[in-house]
């Protein structure tokens, strides 16, 4: 363009618009990372609904220990203790709740993966007199 027209002012004007398209999509990257790095929560996750769907599956009675965070951008990951009781569990298995808590929280937030630790009623005034 500098050649064709004259127009020396065209190098850096094309330098500030690659600029300017660049900017936004680090800034976003940045965040992502700090996200990452920080493991916070992630933005579309809203953990008081999370907790009120799992207290919402048959045979649950508790939810602690609810954490979440992002360990890779865009990918979100979910971990809690989930007390169920123990007429359910004899009844359905292990498998078929782990199931069911993970295919809830699939279908209704952004959660790519999530871990839960089954307990029956009691098991956490047990662990914490184990603590004292």
């Amino acid at each position: 363009m500098i050649l064709t027209t004259g127009w020396t002012a065209a190098d850096p004007a094309a330098s500030l618009l690659i600029a300017l398209m660049i900017v936004p999509r680090t800034v976003k990257l940045l965040r992502e990372t700090l996200d990452v790095l920080l493991e916070a929560a992630p933005k579309g996750v809203d953990m008081a609904r999370v907790r009120e769907h799992i207290l919402a599956t048959d045979g649950v009675e508790d939810v602690h220990d609810l954490h979440a965070w992002t360990i890779t951008s865009g990918m979100p990951v979910l971990s809690a203790h989930v007390v169920v009781s123990s007429e359910v569990l004899n009844a359905i298995g292990h498998e078929k709740m782990l199931h069911e808590l993970q295919s809830c929280l699939g279908d209704h937030f952004d959660v790519e993966h999530c871990t839960f630790q089954l307990e029956p009623g009691g098991h956490a005034e047990h662990e914490a007199r184990l603590c004292h």
